[in-house]
């Protein structure tokens, strides 16, 4: 990334940002309300969260924060469409390509570090932007990270073997059993949610989505302005099956690859990322064109059921307007957005 397109310079190398293209001062007014205020464009994949937020950041004197999992890592480009490096030019982007792909990264370090990169876009007189589709994300950057006990070794191994003993689906029956509620915002693939998910109910015999959402707190050091963009089903996924095939078509398979040479599997996180997961399964089988036709469609499946689980989430979060974008065009949906800036 360029060296003065993101705040992630000062959070390794204390270094300071340079010029922008974005205009220097907002075109807002204070309201009573003084504390700062941060945009948050949400939404599940691929309903157009990128492009309109380019769009807004122009206009405002905004810089985007990404809250997706998985942008973090260095060389995953193609799988999580992340920006391009002419957008990444044009309008400063943070928390991307903050890590290497066999680094850990949890919404604990998601929490501090894109705080810091929000403060320092207000601190340069610009409008921060959040956008991302990771619900657990936005949640901790809302209302604080995650407040579950700390992790117990004996527990935390003992349920690593029977994980390896007994393989994934049983382990996620499990937790279904205990917490519907959470197990549905996962997949049943992700072995280290699910692990830490058990090991949190077996330490306080409390579930998990309780943790998450019952004694959450309203934001205090942020005016949140929460916008969750969305679009009908059919055109949703219409969009997902298309993009996925781009992706493919771009070199998925070939990005998944290299990024296996630099352990790319030992990262329970990043391996297991929708794209990347079936990707890999892909290329440690047999590789003919029934097996490419299988492993599309569950590319595009997993997408879609990924879609959904988004969905789920955020129809629990009280502090977002819905828009639809199959029946609002860009500008009008800028528009309301400045207009509600404005209003408070």
């Amino acid at each position: 990334m360029n060296s003065g397109t993101s705040c992630e310079k000062d959070i390794l190398e204390r270094l300071t940002s340079g010029d922008s293209l974005v205009r220097e001062q907002p075109i807002f007014p204070p309201t009573k309300d003084r504390r700062p205020k941060v945009i948050v464009l949400a939404g599940p994949t691929c309903c157009g969260k990128s492009a309109l937020a380019m769009m807004l950041a122009e206009i405002i004197s905004g810089e985007i924060v990404s809250a997706d999992s998985i942008q973090v890592y260095r060389g995953m480009d193609i799988g999580t469409a992340k920006p391009s490096p002419r957008d990444r030019i044009k309008i400063p982007h943070h928390m991307i390509d903050i890590r290497d792909v066999w680094e850990d990264f949890n919404v604990v370090d998601y929490y501090h570090e894109s705080k810091f990169c929000i403060d320092k876009i207000h601190a340069g007189g610009r409008m921060p932007i959040v956008v991302g589709g990771s619900g657990f994300y936005i949640h901790s950057l809302l209302y604080g990270p995650p407040s579950g006990p700390p992790s117990v070794p004996e527990v935390r191994q003992r349920l690593e073997e029977q994980f390896d003993r007994r393989g994934a689906e049983e382990m996620f029956e499990r937790l279904r059993q205990l917490d519907l509620e959470y197990s549905k915002t996962i997949t049943c693939h992700d072995r280290q949610k699910i692990i830490r998910a058990l090991e949190i109910i077996e330490i306080t015999g409390t579930k998990v989505s309780q943790f998450s959402w019952k004694h959450r707190m309203l934001p205090k050091n942020y005016d949140f302005r929460c916008w969750f963009l969305n679009r009908p089903k059919t055109t949703l996924y219409h969009r997902i099956e298309k993009r996925c095939d781009r992706m493919l078509a771009h070199g998925l398979l070939e990005e998944v690859s290299r990024l296996e040479n630099m352990s790319l599997r030992e990262n329970p996180s990043a391996s297991q990322a929708i794209g990347y997961r079936q990707s890999l399964d892909f290329l440690n089988g047999s590789q003919d064109k029934e097996h490419y036709l299988e492993f599309v469609e569950e590319f595009k499946k997993a997408s879609r059921r990924y879609a959904k689980r988004q969905l789920t989430w955020f129809r629990r979060e009280p502090m977002f307007q819905w828009l639809d974008l199959d029946l609002h065009d860009p500008e009008t949906a800028i528009d309301l957005m400045i207009n509600d800036l404005d209003s408070r």
